[in-house]
């Protein structure tokens, strides 16, 4: 049994599965492995995502300790986001699902064009 803020798991992956319940997060996570982005570097990259749930999956993925939220005393204010050390383990297992990923539209489909946003 594993338990985390009041919250009682059978499995650690039924833990995972529960923190990345969608695909906007871990879409903001492989976007942030290569280096720290800003809130607009994150919008303009992430192909599909509102900017209001941009901001909701940002403020989710911080309060899970897997980002870090540094802002720069400046005028305008400077927001940088990056991977906690936490988020930073999470580069191998996202590297693996890339690699799958690969395979089986190679395997079942096709590989039309690779674009730079996938790759870090």
């Amino acid at each position: 049994m594993y338990k985390i803020n009041d919250k009682d798991y059978e499995c650690p992956v039924d833990i995972t599965l529960d923190i990345f319940n969608d695909k906007w997060k871990l879409s903001v996570i492989w976007h942030l492995m290569d280096n720290p982005k800003r809130f607009k570097e994150l919008d303009e990259t992430i192909c599909g995502i509102t900017k209001k749930t941009l901001t909701v999956k940002l403020k989710e993925l911080e309060e899970k300790k897997l980002i870090i939220r540094e802002v720069f005393p400046e005028v305008p204010p400077k927001v940088v986001y990056s991977l906690s050390p936490t988020g930073e383990r999470l580069k191998e297992a996202l590297d693996c699902m890339y690699k799958w990923g690969v395979s089986y539209v190679e395997e079942h489909g096709e590989v039309i064009e690779k674009t730079k946003e996938c790759e870090y």
